[in-house]
C-alpha cells in the first residue's frame, strides 16, 4: 500500500517548496534523506514504484521557477505535472515520455536536474535538497531503464518471429499454387521485414538524440538559466558501404539488361565529348521557348510492376543506400536531375527582385519569399516520379529573359486581385529586348558520390548563385528518402553580400500503393555580413492527422536576436507572411506567373547535353514503351561503366568541363564574383 512520508528539510520552512503540509513525497518505500531507495523492496517492484510531490519547474514563458506538482507514472512511463496536488486528478499541464529517456545533474542551480525526452522535449527541475534530487534522478532513469529494456525485448521476439515467417516463406518450392515468388507472400515478407526495421530504427533515432541533447544541454550551461533550447533532431548516420548490396541490384530483368554489342555498337555509344567548349561558347541565338510540358501522370502502380517492387523490396535493408541500387524504369518522369534543378528558377523575375531591396532585412525577406516559393515548379507536388540520375559529365544549359518591369518584388497581399489564369505562364517579348538575360548551367561533376553543381547569373544584376548537391538515396521501408547535402551561395555583388542556403530532403511515400512525394527537414539561409538569418522546416505529415507539404520559416537579426518576419503555409500551395511592422502578404505559389525557359533544339545540343543525352529514353516513356526505355537507360548506364574503366585503366582522372574542385565544394569556372 502506498504511504505519503513528509520529507526532513533543513533550515527554514518557508523553503521554495512551500510549508510542512506541502513537503510531501509519496513512494512505496523510501527513507527520508537517505538519497537512495530503501533495499527493503525488490528491484522489480522498486522499478514500478509510484512516485510524486513538489518539485521546481523552470519555465521559458515567465523566465523563472514556478513550483509544481510532479507524477511519476511507472506503469504508463510518463513524468507528469500539475499546478498543485489538488488538480492532479485534472488533466496534467504537462508530461514527458521517459522511454528513451536520460536524467542529469546541473550545475547551473543547487539540487537542479534535467529530464531529456526522446522527443526532444526536456524538464529542467530543482529538488529542495540532496536527497530529494538523488530521490527523483534515481526513480526517473529506473523506470526509463525499465520501458527500455521492455521495448528491447519485445523487439527480440518480434525479430525472432519475423525470421521464422521469412524461412517460411523461402522454404516453399519457387513454382506451383503456392510458391516463395507469391505476390501476397512478397508482399508479407517486405512488409513485415520494413516494419519491424522502421520500429529498430525509430528506437536507435530516439535514443541517439536523447544523448544527443543531454550532451547539447551539458555544453550550454555557461549560457544561463535562459538557455533552454536544445538542438533539433540529428540526422540519422549514413549507411556504410557494406551496406549497398553488391554495387548493384540484378535479380531480376526489368532492372538490369545485360546484352552483348558488338565493337561497332559500343564506337556508336562511346560518349567521349571531344567537343571544347564551354557556356560562353553557348549560341544563345539559337535558343527557343520551351514547349515542353513537365506535368506527370499520377503513378499508380501497376500489378505486373507491382511484383518488380516487392522483389526489389524483399532485397533491401533499412537504410540501405540506393545509390547503386538500379531503380525500375517505370517509376521515372521524363526529365533529368540536372533540368529539375533549373526548374526552381521558373520565377527569374522573383530571383531579380533580391537585389533590389534598399536594407539587408528586405534584401534576406525577398530571398526568403523566392525560396520558399521555388520548389512547387521544381517538384511538381505530389507526383512521386524520379528524375534521371545525370550521368557523369552530362549538362544542361538554358537562359530565361526577364522583362524588366517584371522584376519587382512578390506584394500579394490578401486584398489585392490574383493573376488571372491567362498570366500564369509568361514569354518574354521581343525576344530579348529590354529584358534581363539570366543564364543557366548545371554538369554532373562526380559520380561516385553523385554531385551535381550548377550556377545562374545575370550580368545586368550583377547577381549570381552556386551551388552544388550531393544527392543521397536511402530505403525507408515504405519510403525511399533522398537527402541533397551540400549549399549553395547567392552573391549580390552590388551589395557584397553572400548568402548561404541549404536544401531540404524529398520522400517517397507510398510506395506500394499510389507514391506521393512530401519534402521534409531543416535548412538554413545565412548572411554573415548582415547578421540576418532564417531558419526553414519542412513538415512531413504526422501519421494520424495534420497537412501535407507544411512549411514553416522565420526571419532573424542575429545581433538583437529580433525576429523581422515568420512564414507559413503550403510550399505548393499557398504561403502567409508576416512581417515585424506588422504587415501580412499572402502568396499562392500555384497562380505566381511561371517564365519559361529557353533551350536550344537537340540537333544543336551536344552529345552530352541532357535532352539530348536522354532522348530516346524519354521518347519511349512517352509512348509508354517501358522495355525500350529500359534498353536505352541501361546503354546509358553501361557507356558510363565502360568510359570508367577505360579512365582507371590508363589512369587519367575525370575533369569537369565546367566547374572546379573547391576544398568539398564545387565552384563555376567562371563566375561573376571573378570577373571584372
Amino acid at each position: 500500500m502506498e504511504k505519503a512520508l513528509n520529507v526532513s528539510h533543513s533550515g527554514s520552512s518557508k523553503g521554495k517548496w512551500g510549508n510542512p503540509a506541502q513537503r510531501q513525497v509519496r513512494s512505496g518505500s523510501y527513507s527520508p534523506g537517505s538519497g537512495a531507495v530503501s533495499d527493503t523492496t525488490h528491484l522489480s517492484q522498486t522499478q514500478k514504484r509510484h512516485l510524486e510531490g513538489i518539485l521546481n519547474k523552470y519555465t521559458n514563458l515567465l523566465q523563472g521557477w514556478q513550483s509544481r506538482y510532479f507524477v511519476l507514472d511507472p506503469e504508463l512511463g510518463q513524468l507528469q505535472y500539475f499546478i498543485n496536488e489538488h488538480s492532479k486528478n485534472q488533466k496534467p499541464r504537462g508530461s514527458l515520455p521517459l522511454i528513451g529517456s536520460s536524467v542529469a545533474p546541473s550545475d547551473e542551480f543547487p539540487f537542479m536536474f534535467t529530464v531529456f525526452a526522446a522527443n526532444g522535449d526536456l524538464f529542467k527541475l530543482r529538488a529542495n535538497n540532496a536527497s530529494e534530487q538523488q530521490m527523483w534522478m534515481t526513480q526517473l532513469q529506473l523506470c526509463a531503464r525499465r520501458h527500455s529494456d521492455s521495448s528491447a525485448k519485445v523487439m527480440s521476439q518480434a525479430e525472432g518471429q519475423q525470421k521464422n515467417l521469412v524461412n517460411s516463406i523461402e522454404s516453399l518450392p519457387s513454382r506451383g499454387p503456392l510458391s516463395s515468388l507469391d505476390q501476397d507472400l512478397l508482399l508479407l515478407k517486405a512488409t513485415s521485414a520494413a516494419t519491424l526495421s522502421c520500429l529498430g530504427e525509430c528506437l536507435s533515432i530516439l535514443q541517439h538524440n536523447v544523448c544527443q541533447a543531454a550532451q547539447h544541454i551539458t555544453h550550454s550551461h555557461t549560457q544561463g538559466p535562459n538557455s533552454d533550447n536544445i538542438s533539433g533532431w540529428s540526422r540519422p548516420k549514413a549507411p556504410s558501404e557494406d551496406q549497398v548490396k553488391n554495387g548493384e541490384l540484378t535479380g531480376h530483368n526489368t532492372f538490369v539488361r545485360h546484352q552483348p554489342h558488338s565493337p561497332a555498337h559500343r564506337n556508336k555509344e562511346h560518349l567521349i565529348d571531344s567537343e571544347n567548349s564551354s557556356p560562353e561558347s553557348v549560341d544563345h541565338s539559337e535558343e527557343i521557348t520551351d514547349t515542353e510540358d513537365n506535368e506527370e501522370e499520377d503513378l499508380g502502380v501497376l500489378d505486373d510492376q507491382r511484383s518488380v517492387i516487392l522483389h526489389l523490396l524483399s532485397q533491401l535493408k533499412l537504410g540501405m543506400d540506393l545509390t547503386r541500387v538500379v531503380l525500375p524504369t517505370f517509376i521515372l518522369e521524363k526529365r533529368s536531375l540536372l533540368e529539375m534543378y533549373a526548374n526552381f528558377m521558373a520565377h527569374p523575375d522573383v530571383f531579380l527582385a533580391i537585389t533590389s531591396g534598399s536594407t539587408p532585412e528586405e534584401r534576406i525577406i525577398r530571398f526568403v519569399e523566392y525560396y520558399l516559393t521555388a520548389f512547387h515548379e521544381g517538384r511538381k507536388g505530389a507526383v512521386a516520379k524520379k528524375p534521371y540520375n545525370p550521368i557523369l559529365g552530362e549538362n544542361f544549359h538554358c537562359t530565361w529573359d526577364v522583362a524588366r518591369d517584371k522584376v519587382q518584388p512578390l506584394r500579394t497581399t490578401s486584398s489585392s486581385p490574383a493573376p488571372s489564369a491567362s498570366q500564369s505562364v509568361q514569354t518574354a517579348s521581343n525576344d530579348g529586348v529590354g529584358a534581363y538575360r539570366l543564364r543557366f548551367v548545371a554538369e554532373q561533376v562526380s559520380h561516385h558520390p553523385p554531385v551535381s553543381g550548377f550556377y545562374c547569373e545575370c550580368k545586368e544584376r550583377r547577381t549570381c548563385v552556386n551551388t552544388h548537391v550531393w544527392t543521397k538515396s536511402k530505403f525507408m521501408g515504405m519510403s525511399i528518402g533522398v537527402s541533397m547535402a551540400g549549399e549553395g551561395v547567392l552573391h549580390l555583388l552590388e551589395h557584397d553580400e553572400k548568402y548561404v542556403f541549404t536544401l531540404p530532403s524529398a520522400y517517397a511515400r507510398s510506395i506500394l500503393t499510389v507514391p506521393w512525394v512530401e519534402l521534409g527537414g531543416k535548412v538554413s539561409i545565412c548572411c554573415a555580413k548582415s547578421g540576418y538569418s532564417a531558419a526553414v522546416t519542412f513538415h512531413t505529415k504526422p501519421f494520424y492527422g495534420g497537412k501535407v507539404h507544411r512549411v514553416t520559416a522565420e526571419v532573424k537579426h542575429n545581433p538583437t536576436g529580433t525576429i523581422v518576419c515568420k512564414a507559413q503555409g503550403e510550399w505548393n500551395g499557398t504561403l502567409e507572411f508576416t512581417y515585424s511592422s506588422g504587415e501580412t502578404k499572402v502568396i499562392d505559389t500555384s497562380k505566381l506567373p511561371v517564365i519559361r525557359k529557353k533551350i536550344r533544339p537537340l540537333e544543336k545540343q551536344s552529345q552530352f547535353e541532357s535532352r539530348r543525352l536522354w532522348q530516346h529514353v524519354t521518347t519511349a516513356l512517352k509512348t509508354g514503351d517501358i522495355d525500350l526505355a529500359t534498353e536505352h537507360k541501361h546503354q546509358l548506364e553501361e557507356r558510363q561503366r565502360r568510359e570508367g574503366k577505360q579512365r582507371a585503366a590508363s589512369g587519367t582522372p575525370w575533369k569537369p568541363k565546367y566547374f572546379i574542385k573547391e576544398g568539398e565544394g564545387w565552384v563555376y569556372h567562371n563566375p561573376l564574383w571573378k570577373t571584372k
